[in-house]
């Protein structure tokens, strides 16, 4: 039987979304309560650590990647994980990059959403746990702006997403920096 298609009490689901987004969370959390998950909500990597020291240990997890202060979604990924190597952890992001994915999935995350995603992305994230042989190969080679696009975000991973420390580290004004995410940024 598919765990995700179990409902009542017995088999209830607990989830974490760990979203510093208020209206974002309380929606992902209704929604996720309408499907008979038990949902629990965090803000940050210390909110984690709170719920996981009162006993809490999710089956799933849904985790943003940019978190106000100094921890990012990945380091809530990491000690998730470590916490259930089996837990689904989904990553949503706004600020997509090829870097911070693959860093999400190293980490122990099983999928990685650009947001807007809704309740059924992630609930169908959460039941693909192979990868998927027959996905097509994109035939056009990276541009000049999408090769700056991915250094710009591998350079903010590595900087924990602190715009000033990225901005020094690509030798750039943070300004200019800022402007950049702004322009590309996902919503």
């Amino acid at each position: 039987m598919n765990p995700l298609n179990e409902v009542g009490p017995a088999a209830q689901r607990l989830l974490f979304v760990v979203e510093d987004d208020e209206s974002l969370s309380q929606s992902l959390a209704r929604s996720f309560e309408r499907r008979g998950y038990r949902v629990l909500r965090a803000d940050s990597l210390e909110a984690v650590e709170a719920l996981l020291a009162q006993g809490h240990v999710p089956d799933y997890a849904v985790v943003d990647l940019k978190l106000q202060g100094e921890a990012s979604g990945l380091a809530c990924v990491r000690r998730l994980h470590a916490q259930a190597p089996g837990m689904m952890i989904v990553v949503l992001t706004g600020f997509a990059s090829i870097a911070t994915a693959v860093e999400a999935v190293k980490l122990g995350a099983c999928h990685y959403l650009v947001k807007p995603s809704n309740t059924d992305d992630i609930e169908r994230a959460f039941a693909r746990s192979e990868g998927d042989v027959q996905t097509a190969l994109s035939p056009r080679q990276a541009s000049i702006k999408t090769l700056e696009w991915e250094h710009i975000h591998e350079v903010l991973a590595a900087s924990n997403f602190n715009i000033s420390e990225a901005a020094r580290r690509l030798g750039m004004h943070r300004r200019t920096l800022a402007r950049k995410l702004e322009k590309r940024q996902v919503r």
